[in-house]
């Protein structure tokens, strides 16, 4: 038998380990530091923390729910949720870190967790473990994320281009491009609580990630008839909310409806893909004043649920502000009228040229219809209240910018100041660069202060309109014919709120100068004409700072009437009109079924 060396001596080898550090450490007496991108437990930062639910979606062990925490409410942007993690599950992937879209979940060095309560290892990463905050390793910011973060840009036309004509200025996206954008969505459904109508967003931007264009139209119609035209001109309070938005750029919302919606050529293919469920006459009839947003949502969906719908339009085009009030750089007219022909395939009746207080009274309507909703726009301009402007060269935005929708002609010459810092007074300076125009916008706080649209605001100066801050107007000068040659105006320094609120201008002494103009426009708001609601009923409803006080179902103090849109709220936009004439469905219907019940 041979002798083995290494046997005799194997013994006295491992002796030499007796001298080294020990691999394992005597917890918790001793500690060992751990790698610096150690994936340990989990720690959130709830202030941060949106609860999107991205973490829970992408989780493949079925580790992370989503429950509410005491402190933490729903509000705009916010699901008032916060992700629960069960250890059990969880196997320390970090592909929930690595899609927080606010960065607000990471793991920790933390590691050992001991209990004999199973229950105990559903724990609230940041509730149960505050001080984790403290031993952070693993975040979603080293590396490149999982998330796509850069928005797909939005073609346009060049703004030397823009003003030679009315063309539309955003050209859209393409078929890839949308597919790409609609990819970037994690389907949180945050922006859906903010929108005023409660859109289905992440569902349709879905359906458009998918290829599948057809079901993304029928999703937007199931609750806003005017997808297309928010698609173009919507204020997208969605976005602002957009969980991608934290670190990157906001998904694309607006653009993505308007690519859906725009893929539909014609009324007749609307109806063919909608394919709405249309309800038999019930024999009830309402009555609507005003074509504009709110109107036409009102009525549409009132047709489809049986009602006999009237519309009645004081002038020869349905749409209301959407139609004479946005240019059609912004909104082209075959886009309103598309959507308008459809919703009367759908028994929505108007009769156009048809002014409520003239060609047929209130009374004489409540002689036919059960119920009345009024959804009439603001359309007499605010009065700018310098001497000389009801002269000839002075003109106010809304007016101008009717006539201009109207095919009008209207001289404005060859230098235009513009007084207001809202869109209607950036869609009238850009009009009037169209036009041909030198534009000069005056505006008696800062830029950041105006509340246009930054987008409106950005398209006006690529197009050479000048925006002149901190300026308020004096006096509009005339010439010898009493025509506006001239405009004063003052410079003005912020003085801050001692409250808090925004900065005030106060005129700076001996600061006024002096422009030569053709024309001046005035845009510095709005109010509603109420003179056809006779007096009796006017004593009846309530009438606050210009607009009807209605209840949560649009309903006046007169249980017949109801109001929409810019005269029942204070957003002025047509989707918060869309949303008034979308609850105005629910409060007629209940009215009048209510009603026929007694």
């Amino acid at each position: 038998m041979a002798f083995d060396i290494k046997g005799v001596l194997a013994p006295f080898s491992a002796l030499k380990q007796g001298t080294k550090p020990p691999h394992t450490v005597r917890y918790p007496k001793e500690k060992k530091e751990t790698a610096a991108r150690y994936r340990g437990l989990h720690f959130n930062d709830l202030e941060e923390c949106i609860g999107c639910g991205t973490c829970a979606t992408i989780c493949q062990n079925a580790a992370i729910d989503m429950i509410h925490v005491d402190g933490f409410e729903t509000n705009s942007g916010d699901s008032g949720l916060r992700p629960r993690v069960d250890n059990g599950r969880c196997c320390w992937c970090a592909l929930c870190v690595d899609v927080c879209p606010t960065g607000s979940l990471n793991l920790t060095k933390d590691y050992v967790y001991v209990s004999e309560d199973p229950d105990s290892f559903l724990w609230m990463p940041g509730v149960d473990n505050p001080e984790g905050k403290e031993n952070l390793s693993f975040q979603s910011a080293e590396g490149k994320p999982l998330l796509e973060y850069e928005r797909i840009p939005m073609h346009e036309l060049e703004g030397t281009e823009r003003v030679k004509s009315f063309a539309e200025v955003l050209l859209g996206y393409n078929e890839e491009e949308a597919r790409k954008e609609a990819a970037r969505c994690v389907g949180c459904s945050i922006c859906t609580d903010i929108c005023p109508v409660h859109m289905h967003i992440p569902e349709y931007i879905n359906a458009i990630a998918n290829g599948d264009d057809e079901a993304a139209v029928k999703i937007i119609y199931d609750n806003n008839p005017l997808g297309e035209t928010c698609g173009k001109v919507c204020t997208r309070r969605c976005e602002t909310v957009c969980a991608i938005g934290h670190r990157g750029e906001p998904i694309a919302i607006r653009w993505l409806k308007g690519y859906a919606t725009s893929t539909v050529n014609n009324a007749d293919l609307i109806e063919k893909i909608v394919n709405p469920e249309i309800l038999p006459p019930n024999g009830h009839s309402v009555g609507i004043i005003g074509a504009g947003p709110s109107g036409l949502t009102a009525a549409y969906y009132l047709s489809l649920r049986g009602f006999n719908v009237t519309i009645y339009e004081s002038k020869s085009h349905a749409g209301g502000m959407i139609m004479y009030g946005i240019p059609k750089y912004r909104l082209p007219l075959d886009s309103i009228d598309k959507q308008v022909e459809y919703m009367e395939k759908m028994g929505v009746k108007i009769k156009y040229n048809t002014k409520v207080g003239k060609d047929i009274t209130l009374e004489e309507m409540k002689q036919h219809h059960e119920a009345i909703l009024i959804g009439i726009g603001f359309e007499v301009p605010y009065e700018l209240g310098l001497v000389g402007e009801n002269e000839e060269g002075s003109i106010q935005a809304v007016n101008f910018l009717r006539n201009i929708n109207s095919d009008r002609h209207v001289e404005i010459g060859d230098k235009v100041v513009v007084i207001g810092g809202g869109n209607v007074a950036i869609d009238a300076a850009r009009v009037s660069r169209r036009l041909g125009a030198d534009v000069t916008i005056l505006y008696r706080r800062r830029v950041e202060d105006m509340p246009a649209d930054w987008e409106e605001i950005e398209g006006a100066e690529d197009e050479g309109v000048h925006i002149h801050p901190q300026a308020i107007p004096l006096e509009i000068i005339l010439d010898e014919n009493k025509k506006v040659k001239a405009l004063k105006y003052a410079n003005a320094e912020m003085i801050p709120d001692p409250e808090g609120g925004r900065p005030r201008p106060k005129i700076i002494e001996g600061d006024e100068h002096i422009i030569e103009v053709t024309s001046v426009i005035g845009a510095i708001g709005q109010s509603a004409d109420y003179n056809f609601i006779p007096e009796d009923i006017k004593n009846q409803i309530e009438i606050k700072r210009g607009r009807i006080i209605v209840n949560e179902d649009q309903q006046t103090n007169v249980p017949w009437l109801f109001a929409s849109g810019d005269i029942a709220n204070r957003r002025a936009d047509a989707i918060s009109a869309i949303a008034d004439g979308y609850r105005a469905v629910k409060g007629i219907e209940k009215f009048i079924l209510k009603s026929e019940n007694k």
